[in-house]
């Protein structure tokens, strides 16, 4: 099995790298994300690999990093969806985006993602509540907001907060790191307004 190349990047499609490593050239499908991540062709990169076998099939999937390939395979646990969704997903949202859509159960940011319905999106955010990837390796915003919430789910009233400060210009790593210390204050049954106040408090601060 392969689980990391290293070496040159020879070569960019429209979805794969071509990644040269010692003379020989492997391709790997990344997310839009990992694709423009990487250096330029010539240079030196570092590609984290999970390779799926199939009886006509053998195709490595590159990841920019660990988190990103955890998440990719966490995603394919869920019921319809194939490396090709896990990969639109991870091409539409960061895992730290991934990571708040599931603990604030906001299906309309998963189904941003290409061949997502609203179905899907329904499922994902469901099945996946409460999880986290192998690696343990969550943003420190996400992590707080799931252990402020105690089940990793929000409910509506912190989902609408943290939807509301990120409507504001904050990134969703800042808002849920402020909520969560907001709830851990002031218990998750909060008015929404009150959250929004205190949190903007708190990015403040």
């Amino acid at each position: 099995m392969i689980g990391k190349l290293k070496g040159l990047v020879d070569a960019f499609g429209d979805d794969h790298v071509l990644i040269d490593v010692n003379g020989v050239c492997y391709e790997a499908h990344c997310s839009a994300k990992t694709l423009s991540a990487l250096p330029r062709v010539g240079e030196a990169a570092v590609v984290f690999i999970e390779m799926l076998v199939r009886e006509d099939l053998i195709r490595l999937y590159g990841f920019a990093s660990e988190t990103e390939k955890a998440w990719f395979n966490l995603l394919m646990t869920v019921q319809g969806v194939g490396a090709r969704v896990a990969l639109a997903i991870l091409s539409a949202l960061t895992p730290s985006e991934l990571s708040s859509a599931i603990a604030l159960q906001d299906k309309a940011m998963v189904g941003r993602a290409s061949g997502v319905g609203p179905k899907l999106a329904v499922r994902i955010v469901t099945e996946l509540k409460g999880k986290v990837p192998a690696t343990g390796a969550v943003d420190a915003g996400v992590l707080g907001l799931q252990s402020a919430l105690g089940a990793g789910v929000a409910t509506s009233n912190v989902a609408d907060a943290v939807s509301a400060l990120t409507n504001l210009g904050y990134s969703s790593a800042q808002a849920s790191a402020a909520v969560a210390r907001v709830v851990s204050r002031e218990g998750e049954d909060t008015a929404t307004e009150k959250l929004i106040r205190l949190g903007l408090r708190e990015l403040s601060s």
